[in-house]
């Protein structure tokens, strides 16, 4: 059997969507969503997506990249997912060592990586130097069942729910409120250096996001809190964010508009909702239990400092 790391091509799309719904079924992809992400892929990316093919058949992939949206320069991040029938083949060391190589020669000083909260992974990541940083947790709603809050009969006054599709003509009021929450969630590395433009990209025209289903909860006219969900198509959806700007919280508007996207979520023939939170994120752990989320998978953020040649 012969292993072939190369480069991702368009005609991988699906062989890459299907393995990382297998091996991460927390995470959602599309074909369209792979293609799109590595066509679109902003320039201080520095992207490669770098697939693993055995005997013809796609069984590993990674995605390297810059965290360009972070103000701290030189942070990277790659996650090798390979197929659950090959693991221990030493697959996801070839495919970390082409990111790790790749990375570094884009300038990258830290490389973060998830690795499942398990004895394998953790000897894996910490066999090749990463050392644990922070926990994340991955809740599922089986939302085709689910108890969902009612929406409230009426709104206090100044306070409207509306969708993404609503702001289609002016998109910004959105970007600037996910800047914000954004730049606020915990973690290793702040998200705080997002353009619109690049925003645009990565999240207002990218594959997954639905905008029917995004709910924004506006008062007197302002965004101030809101859901943003992406859907694959096959009855699952995923918080891709969900937050209140800094002068709205503590009001449940982030609950409210939740409320409202899995509601329509629902109706639009969704049967079930993932949502990520770092474990730290003790409110957005909250609201998502409250609606009835269950644990379904936790991992660790690993990280290691890259030395350049």
């Amino acid at each position: 059997m012969t292993l072939t790391v190369r480069d991702f091509r368009r005609s991988d799309a699906k062989a890459v969507a299907d393995l990382r719904r297998l091996s991460v079924p927390h995470l959602i992809a599309t074909p369209q969503s792979i293609a799109y992400e590595v066509a679109h892929a902003a320039p201080a990316q520095s992207l490669r997506l770098i697939v693993a093919e055995l005997d013809g058949r796609i069984v590993g992939a990674v995605r390297a990249t810059l965290l360009h949206d972070s103000s701290m320069p030189g942070q990277a991040a790659a996650t090798p997912h390979v197929h659950p029938d090959h693991c221990g083949r030493g697959i996801g060391r070839a495919l970390l060592t082409a990111a790790e190589e790749h990375l570094s020669a884009a300038g990258a000083t830290r490389l973060f990586a998830w690795a499942v909260d398990a004895p394998g992974p953790h000897a894996f990541a910490e066999s090749r130097g990463y050392r644990r940083t922070r926990p994340a947790r991955f809740l599922r709603l089986d939302l085709a069942a689910a108890a969902l809050p009612p929406l409230p009969s009426s709104l206090p006054p100044g306070v409207r729910l509306r969708t993404g599709a609503d702001l289609d003509a002016d998109p910004r009021p959105l970007y600037a409120a996910d800047a914000e929450v954004s730049a606020d969630e915990p973690g290793d590395v702040a998200a705080d250096a997002m353009t619109y433009e690049d925003w645009l990209v990565r999240t207002w025209e990218h594959p997954l996001i639905d905008l029917d289903l995004t709910s924004v909860v506006t008062v007197d006219g302002e965004v101030a809190a809101f859901s943003l969900p992406a859907t694959d198509g096959l009855g699952r959806y995923t918080s891709a964010m969900t937050g209140t700007r800094r002068a709205f919280r503590g009001r449940g508007l982030a609950r409210l508009a939740k409320t409202a996207s899995l509601h329509r979520a629902r109706d639009a023939g969704c049967t079930e909702a993932f949502t990520g939170n770092d474990a730290a994120n003790a409110p957005m752990l909250a609201i998502n239990r409250a609606f009835g989320y269950q644990p379904f998978a936790a991992e660790w953020r690993y990280a290691r400092e890259l030395v350049r040649d």
